[in-house]
């Protein structure tokens, strides 16, 4: 891919040169007869150069200025000054501001290339040791690949830690998204059985009438089809680590035979007379709010509390602060890679959409918008248009609530109460009535819900 140069220069004659002889080179131009007019460009098309050459005198914005501007908008964009001979002092002043070179008139155009070439490469280095850099942090951020370092994760790495150093069952709480799978790789590989295996089950993923199979496996002629026998998840699992996702979904049938497994460490298969000692470590992982399940008969008491002794919460991602742009820029390159593209980074309005943004949907909504801001992106930089339309939507909801909850304009101001009560019937009303998301967008637990909606009745 060809790489592009902008030219400001206002003599005519001066600029079709430049951009002849750049052409003639390979590289791909666009000439502007004033810096107004290329940071016009900028801002419309959202597709920057890779270097600008700029004349340090021009009507309107002169090229120093124009240097000022792309570093207070941190448009990291290599700048070229031409001077007249007169103005040797001021391009030297420039380099020492940000400017990467400066030629004189009247032009070596020699020089002009191998200028040209020495800034690019040295571009082209300093963004590959930039990334290398970013790699480095992010894979170093948190045990199993997990990226982040708020102050929220530095302790959840810190219980990870201790809790896989305790050979027991272990139960994994937070919202969807949030990488509650990635949280239970990084028990097992932590723990004394990290070289045995690890294997995931989703309890939602699988019919009912099938779950007992796939855990405690069968013996031959159990049930219709079961010609020979087959092991289950948990004779797999044997030694290793076996992770149930969504355990509030499993019939409560079930959970009495697991809690055997955790208490006895046997089990026995489907249709098998004979008792199998199993050696496994359970990890359960759940969104739900299991002890409002179990209030609600429709999880089983003695399961719960045999799990929680041994508890990790993973925090929503509207809880972790600076995360958000170290995971943003992560997806970022990954799905550079993955889409062959050289996208640079986030502008500053698509930057201020994403750290204002609630995320109900955690790290795998990033993840999502991410990519699909990098599939619908052109230019060198993400704009705020390619993000999501619902992040758009919830800043523009964001202030409409802020102009309604006060009143500027009639005098009356609400008590704190009357705000939350408002904006908690606004969320739900959002939410169509779903006391469950509700509490996600909040970033409240359901019961924290309940009791501020029964002091509201």
């Amino acid at each position: 891919m060809s790489l592009y140069i902008a030219v400001v220069e206002d003599d005519p004659g001066l600029r079709e040169l430049l951009v002849e002889e750049l052409e003639s080179a390979g590289y791909k131009t666009q000439a502007f007869a004033d810096a107004e007019a290329l940071l016009l460009s900028l801002k419309n098309k959202g597709q920057y150069p890779n270097l600008v050459i700029s004349d340090i005198r021009l009507p309107g914005i002169s090229g120093l200025q124009l240097l000022h501007t792309l570093t207070e908008r941190q448009l990291l964009i290599p700048l070229i000054l031409i001077t007249a001979f007169g103005t040797v002092d001021q391009a030297v002043d420039a380099l020492k501001q940000g400017a990467d070179d400066f030629l004189t008139k009247p032009l070596d155009l020699d020089h002009l290339l191998v200028s040209v070439g020495r800034v690019l490469e040295f571009h082209k280095l300093r963004d590959e040791v930039t990334y290398y850099r970013r790699s480095q942090q992010q894979t170093e951020h948190g045990p199993a690949g997990i990226i982040g370092h708020s102050r929220v994760m530095r302790q959840l790495y810190d219980d990870i830690a201790r809790i896989a150093a305790v050979d027991g069952a272990v139960l994994v709480l937070g919202e969807s998204g949030t990488g509650k799978e990635l949280v239970a790789k990084a028990l097992h590989q932590q723990s004394q059985r990290a070289k045995q295996p690890f294997l995931a089950v989703n309890c939602a993923g699988i019919p009912a009438e099938l779950l007992e199979s796939e855990f405690f496996g069968h013996a031959a002629g159990a049930f219709t089809g079961a010609q020979k026998a087959r092991a289950g998840l948990l004779k797999e699992a044997d030694g290793g680590t076996l992770l149930l996702d969504e355990i509030g979904e499993m019939p409560l049938e079930l959970q009495a035979k697991l809690l055997r497994v955790l208490q006895e460490g046997t089990m026995r298969p489907v249709g098998s007379d004979k008792e199998e000692r199993v050696n496994v470590r359970i990890i359960a992982a759940t969104h739900q709010d299991l002890e409002q399940k179990v209030t609600e008969q429709s999880f089983r008491e003695d399961l719960f509390y045999r799990l929680e002794t041994f508890t990790l919460k993973v925090p929503p991602l509207r809880h972790r602060g600076d995360d958000v742009a170290i995971l943003a820029e992560h997806f970022l390159q990954r799905v550079n890679d993955q889409q062959q593209k050289t996208i640079r980074g986030f502008s500053s309005a698509a930057q201020e959409r994403l750290f204002s943004y609630s995320f109900p949907g955690n790290v795998r909504e990033l993840q999502n918008a991410v990519e699909r801001a990098v599939t619908f992106c052109d230019g060198d930089w993400i704009q705020d248009q390619h993000l999501p339309t619902r992040m758009l939507q919830e800043a523009s909801q964001r202030s409409e609530l802020a102009q309604s909850a006060v009143g500027v304009e009639t005098g009356y101001w609400p008590t704190l109460d009357q705000v939350q009560s408002d904006y908690v019937q606004r969320v739900l009303t959002h939410t169509q009535g779903n006391k469950q998301k509700a509490a996600n967008i909040l970033g409240v637990t359901r019961r924290t819900l309940y009791r501020w909606l029964t002091n509201d009745g």
